[in-house]
């Protein structure tokens, strides 16, 4: 009878995305208990309970009473802010819990502090897992990517919620035990990581359509939704459609052009870029997106420069480009062809980081499933995740995206117009380095020779670094100096 009375599961941290897992979780019959330190919060909740169907959530005021509102083993959620105030937040319940009962972190946290915690929830008797989730406010209520990671029994506790919690495709509920220790935060660290190449890349496309060939936002929103029927379906290019066609309240024209050109960041994008880094994984595109948002703080940097450089005889090419005998039909086309061979570079660069790590950490994380179950509730959700899903399946030790036999064709095949759109966008003064950091990445991934070999002649004569021979065997060092001065 007791137990009959008390929550299956409990969540604290209501900000909107709190509020949202919680009303998700319990409309699909799973009683749930919420707190938050912020008192009003937890009668919103309650209030939006009501609201949405009578759904059986409990609220609570304290921690103590929070957990112990829970059936044993407790398994509890907390999404509040990354750092500080997770580890405050476990040490007010951690109090009231006992051995088996379990902490699930859905916050965006680093991948070592989730570790740490793991080891100190041990030594409590507790179990913990970090769990990505990735849809936002939307995903949260009706459907996220979930990427669990840590103790499993901890996942087993709570399997059957969050397969019936998370995103439905064709293939099964968009979550999967990820693997053990930090593994869950890393893979929705690359995860965002990817998005932002995503963005990236999606905006280029953009600016070379307006810029080149002079289209109107009505215009790009009919070929963003042309798009999202084809190869390049997905929740981004969708909604970039949408955005093309909100009218300004306070003005004429469309609100996208009103928008001031600065791009905010909450920093898993550079903890990619720095983790590629530390594994020496090449990641050009995803760093080539961060790089943008970087500038793009810049604003009043970049109008200086724009002035400046006006003055000193630049002319100005953006925004007269449109005029010239552009066939926008064929641009259009183009277009379409670079961005889904940049993102091919792009995902491919976030697999080989997941990878990496996979084999430094032993994680053994299986590619074929994260890509499915990035194919529903997430942001970077998309058709094309499905091929990756099966390209996977097909060799699990894949060196890359691009060697895949179905992807390799397919680049191939859009090769001729991706060079085109970077040469047009180069000529018209039109910065496109998501495009050109996945060409540059194409096109050095697949040479036999690169000119390495005389960086390592140069690091030879400077440093004496030896080198290796393509012709025999050992380490060589070489008088360059000595022996150049000598022929001459």
């Amino acid at each position: 009878m007791e137990s009959a009375a008390l929550s299956r599961i409990g969540l604290a941290g209501l900000a909107v995305m709190g509020q949202n897992l919680a009303l998700n979780i319990a409309e699909k019959g799973f009683p749930i208990s919420v707190y938050n330190r912020t008192t009003s919060k937890v009668d919103e909740t309650l209030d939006r309970a009501a609201a949405e169907g009578n759904l059986p959530v409990s609220g609570q005021y304290s921690p103590r009473d929070f957990v112990l509102s829970l059936q044993r083993p407790r398994s509890l959620i907390i999404l509040v802010k990354a750092g500080a105030p997770v580890d405050q937040t476990i040490a007010a319940f951690s109090e009231y819990m006992e051995p088996g009962d379990c902490i699930i972190d859905g916050g965006n946290e680093w991948y070592q502090n989730t570790e740490r915690r793991i080891s100190e929830a041990e030594q409590k008797g507790l179990l913990y897992l970090g769990m990505g989730v990735s849809g936002g406010e939307e995903g949260a209520r009706n459907g996220p990517s979930l990427m669990p990671g840590g103790s499993f029994q901890a996942y087993d506790n709570i399997r059957d919620i969050l397969e019936k919690v998370a995103a439905q495709v064709e293939d099964g509920p968009c979550v999967t035990y990820i693997g053990e220790g930090g593994s869950g935060n890393f893979v929705k660290m690359v995860h965002n990581g990817i998005e932002y190449g995503d963005m990236q890349l999606i905006s280029e496309a953009y600016d070379v359509l307006k810029n080149v060939g002079g289209l109107s936002n009505e215009e790009l929103a009919e070929i963003f939704a042309e798009w999202n029927r084809g190869e390049l379906e997905s929740f981004l290019v969708e909604i970039t459609s949408d955005i093309f066609r909100v009218r300004d309240e306070f003005g004429g024209g469309e609100l996208v052009d009103k928008i001031l050109d600065k791009t905010g960041m909450k920093g898993t994008g550079k903890w990619t870029v720095q983790q590629a880094a530390e594994l020496s994984v090449a990641a050009p595109t995803i760093a080539a997106s961060l790089d943008c948002r970087y500038l793009s703080g810049l604003k009043d940097e970049r109008e200086n420069a724009a002035r400046v450089l006006r003055e000193a005889g630049l002319e100005e090419e953006i925004g007269t480009a449109g005029s010239g005998g552009i066939d926008k039909k064929r641009l259009v086309d183009d277009v379409r062809q670079a961005l889904y061979a940049s993102k091919i570079c792009s995902y491919a660069q976030g697999m080989n980081l997941l990878r990496a790590k996979s084999l430094e950490k032993s994680w053994d994380l299986n590619f074929g499933e994260l890509a499915r179950i990035w194919k529903g509730g997430c942001i970077i959700r998309a058709v094309f995740l499905d091929r990756i899903k099966k390209a996977y399946q097909r060799n699990p030790d894949l060196a890359s995206l691009v060697v895949d036999p179905e992807f390799a064709k397919e680049m191939v095949q859009r090769q001729a117009a991706w060079r085109r759109v970077v040469g047009l966008a180069v000529s018209a003064g039109i910065s496109t380095p998501g495009m050109c950091a996945s060409l540059a990445y194409f096109d050095t991934y697949r040479r036999a020779r690169l000119p390495a070999n005389l960086v390592q002649a140069q690091r030879d004569l400077f440093g004496a670094h030896t080198y290796e021979r393509i012709d025999r065997s050992g380490a060589y060092h070489t008088e360059w100096t000595k022996l150049a001065r000598k022929s001459n």
